[in-house]
């Protein structure tokens, strides 16, 4: 079972775990539990106590602490918990995967050969150019890669190995939780807070090495339908109403300087992203994020502005908005215990990197998570890309991933002995 990540992250993405978010089981897909019932046979294999699978396809699992009697922090080290999704985005295919491994990256835009149109462009990837003689993994061109987040499952198997494996490197009770749907905004929806049993825990779900993340969007899912009238086009006079337009001119008034395409670093957006729908009937899927959790009414409120705008110019369309929760920004969540973010800094930096905090323009399982009481802030993979046919992932980052998983286990105990 000694594996390299690099060798298990081979072998994950070859397994199909796209979820849906248009199902109505959990998970989403069966398919996930492809993989998450090879993690809990891997799991054991390497160990770990109490490796279990449950109905809804979470898969727990603790590596039992090693620090003796006597030792300053025997019995002071609380459970942490280390936390990966399996399954990928329902953006881009996760079928029939193809990885390559590019040995010694020279430099340059990278053409995926499945797809030539396909093109990995140094001038949109800046990690690129600090890969230079490194190894980098892509697809092929025809699907996305899965770094996100099965670089995540490996990292966090790969540690659990390499700690199991050293005796003489000291660590309190660590818990695993390998998750489904996380892409559709579910990943923690029946998770049992109480079963995990952790005080606190890191999602290994992020991209660039270095990089962590203790603050999140806070997040909804707003949904307006329209509704038409349809009727044979060619007796459609004074009669139908076709809801296809009055949609379009609701989108056409979307801000476009609060879009994602337009938008960084602190700055909210207003994200459709889902439209389906024919005359008598559509309906967008509009994504609201900001930092501000008070900010998502304000959001709310020019998506109100619009409609009202658009409605006189379509009085016989029926226009409904419906604004749903998702998750909030867990900086407001993360609590008092320092630890929990001083021991990812200290791990990080002793990993080689220099450690630097980013907000993510997007959310965890770790957002739900420490809302919930678990603070949860997200460690690096070396991904990049995400959701998308150009997604890759540096090798090396994700190795120091492994690494910075390992001291923070250690530093643990370090923090809890003095």
């Amino acid at each position: 079972m000694t594996q390299s990540a690099l060798d298990r992250f081979l072998r994950y993405v070859k397994i199909d775990t796209q979820s849906r978010d248009d199902s109505e089981s959990y998970p989403s897909t069966q398919k996930q539990f492809d993989l998450l019932n090879l993690l809990l046979g891997e799991l054991k294999e390497i160990g770990l106590r109490d490796a279990s699978i449950d109905r809804y396809g979470y898969v727990l699992a603790t590596l039992p602490s090693n620090v003796p009697p006597g030792h300053p922090a025997h019995g002071k080290v609380p459970v942490i918990g280390f936390v990966a999704h399996v399954d990928t985005s329902p953006s881009a295919s996760g079928a029939g995967v193809k990885p390559q491994v590019i040995r010694n990256y020279r430099g340059g835009d990278i053409t995926l050969p499945g797809d030539t149109s396909v093109v990995i462009r140094e001038s949109e990837n800046p990690e690129l150019k600090r890969n230079i003689g490194k190894d980098i993994v892509t697809s092929d061109g025809t699907t996305l890669l899965g770094a996100d987040d099965k670089a995540g499952c490996a990292i966090i198997m790969t540690a659990m190995q390499t700690l199991a494996g050293a005796p003489d490197q000291l660590h309190g009770d660590i818990r695993v939780a390998f998750t489904p749907d996380e892409e559709v905004g579910a990943g923690t929806k029946f998770f049992d807070l109480k079963k995990f049993g952790a005080a606190c825990a890191y999602t290994v779900d992020g991209d660039t090495p270095g990089e962590l993340n203790k603050e999140t969007f806070s997040a909804d899912l707003a949904v307006i339908t329209v509704n038409g009238r349809n009727i044979h086009p060619g007796s459609a006079k004074n009669i139908m109403v076709n809801s296809l337009r009055a949609m379009a001119d609701i989108v056409a008034r979307m801000p476009k300087e609060m879009a994602p395409e337009t938008t960084e670093g602190y700055e909210p957006y207003i994200h459709p992203h889902l439209l389906e729908g024919e005359e008598a009937r559509s309906t967008l899927k509009i994504l609201l994020r900001d930092f501000n959790t008070a900010g998502l009414a304000v959001l709310r409120g020019k998506l109100e502005a619009i409609i009202n705008e658009v409605r006189p110019l379509h009085p016989k369309a029926r226009i409904e908005l419906q604004v749903i929760e998702q998750y909030r920004n867990m900086k407001d969540y993360m609590g008092k215990d320092t630890r929990v973010l001083d021991c990812m800094w200290e791990a990080t930096r002793r990993a080689g990197l220099t450690p630097r905090w980013v907000p993510i323009r997007g959310g965890t399982d770790g957002s739900r998570l420490t809302e919930k009481g678990i603070p949860t802030p997200n460690i690096f993979t070396g991904g990049q890309n995400y959701h998308g046919t150009t997604e890759w992932l540096a090798v090396d980052g994700m190795n120091k991933s492994v690494d910075t998983v390992v001291h923070l286990a250690r530093l643990w105990v370090e923090k809890s002995a003095s």
